[in-house]
Parts: C-alpha cells; structure tokens; sequence
C-alpha cells in the first residue's frame, strides 16, 4: 500500500456548540492518511505522478477557515468530501482534534476520524412520467452535486417497453457510473432523496414512476438484506438495465456471476 501521511496539521478556527466558540478561533490539528499510487511518480521524481500533500494542506487549512460548524464530526466529513472531490485516491483517513476543547476535566486532547474507501458503483436510471429526459438529466445533475460521489460514464439514453406487468407507459432509461466514498446504505439514502426530490412516489409496485435509480453493482460487494440487494436482485433480466452497461462498462465482471457484462446475453 502507498499512502501520504499528514501528522499535525495546525490550523486556528471557530467550531463548537457554545456561541462563543463560533467567535473565538481554537486550534485544530489534523492528521491525514491518503491511500494513493505514486509508483510512477516515485520511478519519474516527478510531482505530477503523486499526490501534493501541500495541497491537501491547504485543501483542508481552507475548509476549517471558512466554515463553522458546531460538530468537528462535521468538519471532518466536510474534510474528507473536499479531499475526494479534488484529489484522486483510494482510501481517506482524516482526524480531526480539537485540544482546547470546553470539558470540565483535565484531557490532552479530543477527536474523532472518519474512514472512507472509493468504490466503483453502477447505477441504472429510468423515468416513465412527465418530461422523461428532464427527470434523467436531473438525476445525474443531483448525483454530481452530492458530497461524496463522482459521476464517471453516462450511457446514452434508451427508450424500452414497460417491465413488470404494471406500468402502462414506455420508460427512457440509462445507466451512470460513480465513484464514491459513501457506504452503500449512504448511497442508498441519498439516491431515495433524489427520487424524491423528482417527484418519486412509492404507492404502486413497479408502477409508472418519475425517477427510478437502482443500484446495480456495488464495487465487488455482495450484499443480501432486507432493504439492499447487490447485485440487483433481477439485472439479469433487464434489457433495459444491461444494454445501457454494455456501453459504458463492457468488461466489467459481474462479482455474482464472474461474467464480464459484455458477455451478459440479452433476452
């Protein structure tokens, strides 16, 4: 494993529940773990082959400085979005601590960390109310702006033929893949907020819906519980979810089947 480390990261700034630590700056320190292939840029000595802890420095002495927020759980998640969105790396561990903290009790310090992992994520895509195109381009517009994920691919968008028995209209459909340092119940979460947010009402079982956003493949996770199953439970029957990956993920092997999803037949 390759990974920059930052250890002690000083930075003045006003975070806390009392009104007067949101007056009053305090110091922060924070220590970061960056997860990241620099072989090339070790091999070449060259900067532009790794990634510039100078800049995660100023990355993070930035996002504590104009922001203020009562939790350091915040500005830590607040820490760890900004790092994935500007830098490329694998895994993220970042600690923030705060050593002037208000307790009644003699202490060296108090902190906390959050622990990401990038994963490769596709999702499937569908509308079959309103303004189809819109509620899509929406979606991915959404997913763009959520911390936490990067849209990647977009495959072109696919009118099909109802599934299921119950829905009456022709769908548009597409897939997107994501990068994301959310965990699958957090992707899952978000991506319920952004059906919402379209209008997305749960009444009837795979009836005519304004947006529909399935999670299709979690990184290799495989999972089986009540409210999340990855592999979706039924992609293998779905023209409408494998004609779209095949453009945008052809030799991507399925973790259930061990199958590249070009070789997926259609049915």
């Amino acid at each position: 494993m390759n990974a920059v480390k930052i250890r002690g990261l000083e930075v003045w700034a006003c975070h806390g529940v009392h009104a007067d630590e949101k007056k009053q700056k305090q110091k922060f320190i924070f220590d970061c773990e960056l997860e990241t292939d620099f072989y090339h840029g070790a091999k070449k000595d060259d900067l532009a082959g790794t990634l510039n802890y100078s800049a995660v420095c100023d990355l993070l002495v930035e996002t504590a400085r104009s922001n203020t927020f009562n939790l350091i759980e915040t500005l830590a998640y607040t820490g760890v979005y900004a790092i994935f969105k500007a830098f490329d790396t694998q895994k993220i561990t970042l600690s923030v601590y705060k050593p002037q903290a208000p307790v009644k009790h003699p202490f060296n310090t108090v902190g906390v960390t959050v622990g990401v992992e990038c994963e490769t994520v596709y999702l499937s895509l569908g509308s079959s109310q309103g303004d189809k195109k819109a509620y899509l381009d929406n979606a991915i517009k959404a997913l763009k702006k959520t911390d936490g994920i990067k849209v990647k691919k977009v495959s072109s968008y696919i009118e099909t033929e109802p599934y299921g028995g119950v829905a009456e209209n022709g769908f548009l459909n597409c897939a997107v893949e994501i990068q994301t340092i959310l965990t699958p119940k957090q992707l899952l979460e978000e991506i319920h907020r952004i059906e919402a947010e379209n209008g997305r009402r749960r009444e009837v079982r795979w009836g005519d819906r304004t947006l529909d956003i399935d999670i299709v493949f979690f990184g290799n996770k495989i999972i089986d519980e009540p409210d999340l199953v990855v592999p979706h439970a039924d992609y293998l029957n779905r023209n409408f979810v494998l004609e779209p990956l095949k453009e945008i993920a052809p030799n991507f092997v399925c973790p259930d089947s061990s199958k590249k999803v070009k070789d997926l037949p259609l049915l």
